[in-house]
């Protein structure tokens, strides 16, 4: 083992650690209390049937409720699963990247993988995303292996499965997939005609590319039916073109969404101009080397920019956005490979230090922001109080934000009605929160109702006033505001007693 080798180990130690730093805590805003909900509620087939009526495949899900099934439905772990599909990327540079790319490649891109923003904000996250970054990459480098040399039975395999995993984690992933395949059949194709016969490779790739459609083709149907969905309505905000590119850029080098979340959107641009620079120099100093090896960096980019160009076609199809920066973070391991590239096997080593420098400033001072904002007492105090007061046959009303489904997903043993002032159209996917769970569009179902109830109230609206001015046989018992750091939740906890 030779001295890199040895620092790629210890950045890939050292890499875990840091990104496991924020993640020991149990709350949950309403995305992921979707994920834990489903997960623990439903078995895989339930899971099939409800999760169809949601926006994304169920791959995740499913990995999510046999995590469930192993460690008590614990929302520790369901957290750590996350982390976990980090760790393996970072450790990909070193089994897959560095034998493939060389060293230098190898652990920039491990040190990419723990250290840029995106991967420390959503390490830590019960969500897909991390998952489908880890597939799209893999998918990435067995396409690659298999452009080196198609003879490999065990690679075609590998980069089947991958595809498969990706397109069942994420639409994003699926478009990944369908492309980085289509690149692959052309590349096949052209061998082909060049020595003029059907090669052993095209059999090949037609074989497993059927292989992937057939089992693809169970959620095909289920597919179209979430687009008529999106076409009903969706919550993503349409944007001009320009203004969502600017948001995937702030993203990939903050992790903010819409605010200064994690870091300064200013300290954002920075650093990404600063990446980007030190990008186009060594191009700029390696002109005629990298003009010899262009392939990898450039179908990287490529790819990472058609599936937002994919995802600007459907939405212009179906007249509703599906372009979010988020969802971008599937195919980040892209951009990391192509940076790592640049880097690793043209810049220098003052350009690696000074790199490595702004990286782990930006991502230190990331993480101690998600650090103090996810070990905040305050974001323990709500369940804490509802604990501490809750009674066997209270029920819980809440509204169109996210604070009730976190606590409906809490406390899935006691009846929860979200009212829909807003028509979401969300009442078949959100089984997934149980069956107590019920979707209501008034508070008629009040009428007969006797017993104590929990009103969740955000800033928005006063679902106790408006109950207090339906029905004249109501009393408030208890009544407390809480700020939650984590996502920044506001919402007041209303305890009242109807009918008695």
């Amino acid at each position: 083992m030779n001295k890199t080798q040895i620092i790629h180990i210890v950045i890939i130690a050292l890499g875990i650690i840091f990104v496991s730093a924020g993640v020991f805590h149990e709350n949950m805003w309403f995305d992921e209390s979707y994920s834990v909900a489903i997960a623990s509620n439903y078995s895989i087939g339930e899971i099939w049937e409800i999760g169809g009526h949601d926006v994304h495949p169920i791959l995740y899900y499913w990995m999510l409720r046999i995590i469930g099934l192993l460690t008590g439905k614990s929302i520790l772990m369901f957290r750590l699963f996350s982390t976990i599909a980090i760790a393996i990327l970072g450790i990909i540079g070193y089994t897959h990247v560095r034998k493939d790319f060389g060293e230098t490649t190898g652990l920039v891109f491990s040190f990419l993988a723990f250290f840029i923003p995106t991967n420390i904000v959503y390490a830590g996250e019960i969500r897909m995303y991390t998952w489908g970054m880890l597939f799209v990459t893999l998918l990435a480098i067995y396409a690659y292996r298999l452009y080196k040399d198609s003879g490999n039975i065990r690679t075609w395999i590998l980069f089947a499965i991958f595809s498969i995993c990706s397109a069942y984690t994420h639409y994003y992933g699926l478009m990944a997939a369908g492309l980085t395949n289509l690149a692959l059949m052309i590349y096949f194709i052209v061998i082909a005609i060049k020595q003029k016969k059907w090669t052993t490779a095209l059999t090949k790739f037609v074989t497993q590319g059927i292989i992937e459609v057939l089992l693809y083709i169970p959620w095909v149907l289920t597919l179209f039916t979430q687009m008529k969905q999106v076409e009903s309505g969706f919550w993503i905000q349409k944007k001009p073109f320009f203004d969502t590119a600017f948001d995937i850029f702030l993203f990939q080098f903050t992790g903010n969404l819409d605010s200064n979340e994690y870091i300064s959107n200013n300290i954002g641009i920075f650093f990404g101009i600063f990446i980007i620079s030190v990008i186009f120099y060594i191009i700029g100093r390696n002109k005629e080397k990298i003009k010899k090896d262009w392939m990898i960096p450039v179908v990287a980019i490529t790819t990472y920019i058609l599936v937002i160009l994919g995802a600007v076609a459907v939405s212009n199809f179906m007249n509703r956005s599906i372009l979010y920066a988020r969802y971008m973070l599937v195919t980040t391991g892209l951009l990391i490979i192509a940076i790592s590239y640049i880097i690793g096997k043209y810049g220098s080593k003052k350009t690696m230090i000074a790199c490595g420098i702004v990286v782990i400033a930006v991502a230190t001072a990331i993480n101690y922001n998600i650090i103090t904002v996810n070990y905040d007492l305050s974001n323990e105090e709500p369940i804490q109080f509802l604990k501490e007061n809750i009674q066997e046959d209270d029920i819980f009303v809440f509204g169109n934000e996210g604070s009730g489904f976190i606590i409906a997903s809490t406390f899935p043993e006691y009846s929860a009605y979200f009212y829909d002032a807003q028509g979401w159209n969300t009442e078949e996917a959100y089984r997934a929160f149980g069956k107590k769970f019920h979707t209501v569009y008034n508070l008629d179902f009040l009428e007969e109702y006797k017993g104590r109830i929990w009103f969740i109230n955000t800033t928005h609206y006063s679902l106790t006033e408006e109950a207090i001015k339906k029905y004249d046989d109501i009393n408030i018992l208890k009544q407390h505001g809480y700020e939650i750091k984590y996502k920044g939740y506001q919402y007041t906890l209303s305890l009242v007693q109807k009918g008695v």
